[in-house]
């Protein structure tokens, strides 16, 4: 196990239950990805982070972020390479292959105001591009899956790139033209695995067609099983004149077997944030499917077998642990679980019995708008015994490690 002490500088505030570190302890500005890809490189040696140029804004069109590399053995920090193919909530998309030579991120091209995606090896430099970016690489390495970069800001800032307004794609009905992306990393080439027109088709009588042919309909977020089997991709359906209807569906690798995992009804009651189990089979979310609240659900990829895990209150983004005993999740400053003073807790479940600890808590609050907001996405490593997450501190966005295995 690397020797975290010997060059970061503990957390220790409110007495965390677990060794927390803090690896961007200089500069700031950093934030790692999200809560379904580890910043954590294959071997655990390694971090790939992303810095804001600025906190107090939204960027616009062509403003570069960095790529930072932490080598957390040596307790280095540097900046790898830039880009302006990053929105606030997960920067650049910044993740790992499989290996340590692999780092991909989004990037975009100025002269055409097209998204595209880099590999590069942040040991000699060298890159590799591909088109249409990325939102996540296969557990093989070998695809990079994504919606629209584009149109992702049509419902919702902060998680794809940034273009003039005039260069921003417009569904309208039922779209073929749009859908889950699929990248071939060597050849470079893209292919729509699917449109969204032509899931809502094979989604039959399970949604009214007539509804969707009016309005917007766009693909929000993607997601590989752990297995590379299956996608599970949200589809936010905008209604005319304003609101919008969200729903869960996923799809085979290859594009067929169209499941609906949640249904609009279900989402329409209160739900957020929705994650691939560690068997491949189910997902976890948080869902207010009994009218009491949100709380942690699990189902099968076709929306079967639909269940409350505890009774604890959901919250934030929720991880199940490869044991499939225990839940990771982080929480919103509104959420019930947050302690009112701009500080959130990492929290931890023992789904066999829902007894809950607190291994951390952390500062969040920021004074500016919902969209710059601090989110922890707390991750995890390959082993999952270390988990990354965000925090605020000292005026600027900083990047933890804590070290789990105790608790296991």
């Amino acid at each position: 196990m690397i020797n975290l002490d010997a060059h970061f500088p503990s957390y220790t505030q409110f007495n965390p239950e677990v060794p927390v570190w803090c690896v961007t302890p200089h500069e700031g500005r950093v934030i790692h990805r999200f809560f379904d890809t580890s910043p954590f490189s294959p071997s655990g040696r390694y971090m790939a982070l992303f810095r804001m140029p600025f906190e107090n804004r939204y960027p616009v069109p062509g403003e570069r972020g960095q790529i930072v590399w932490v080598d957390l053995q040596e307790g280095t920090e540097a900046v790898i390479a830039d880009t302006c193919g990053w929105e606030s909530q997960i920067g650049a998309n910044v993740q790992w292959g499989t290996s340590d030579t692999e780092i991909y991120y989004n990037d975009v091209d100025t002269t055409t105001w097209k998204p595209i995606g880099v590999r590069l090896n942040p040991f000699t430099g060298s890159k590799h591009i591909f088109e249409q970016g990325l939102f996540v690489i296969s557990p093989d390495g070998k695809s990079a899956a994504t919606t629209c970069p584009l149109r992702a800001r049509r419902t919702q800032d902060g998680y794809g790139v940034i273009v003039p307004d005039d260069c921003l794609p417009k569904n309208n009905g039922l779209p073929y033209d749009d859908g889950i992306y699929i990248t071939d990393i060597e050849s470079g080439q893209r292919k729509q695995l699917i449109s969204l027109g032509s899931m809502l088709e094979s989604l039959g009588s399970q949604v009214n067609l007539d509804t969707y042919r009016t309005g917007e309909s766009y693909g929000f977020q993607c997601r590989y099983n752990p297995q590379g089997t299956r996608l599970m991709m949200i589809l936010r359906w905008l209604k005319p004149g304003g609101g919008e209807i969200k729903q869960a569906i996923t799809v085979k690798s290859d594009g067929s077997d169209v499941r609906l995992a949640v249904s609009p009804e279900q989402y329409s009651k209160g739900g957020h944030h929705i994650n691939w189990h560690p068997d491949g089979e189910h997902l976890t979310m948080n869902l207010n499917i009994n009218g009491d609240g949100i709380r942690f659900v699990q189902f099968r990829y076709d929306g079967t077998g639909l269940h409350k895990l505890v009774d604890n209150p959901g919250s934030g983004h929720p991880t199940v642990h490869s044991n499939g005993t225990h839940l990771l999740t982080d929480a919103y400053l509104k959420d019930t679980p947050a302690y009112g003073d701009g500080t959130v807790p990492l929290r931890w479940v023992d789904l066999r019995n829902g007894h809950e600890t607190a291994i951390v808590r952390i500062h969040t609050q920021q004074a500016y708008d919902n969209t710059l907001r601090v989110d922890p996405h707390p991750a995890w490593d390959a082993g999952f015994k270390r988990i990354a997450f965000n925090g605020f501190a000292d005026g600027t966005r900083r990047v933890y490690v804590a070290d789990v295995s105790s608790l296991l």
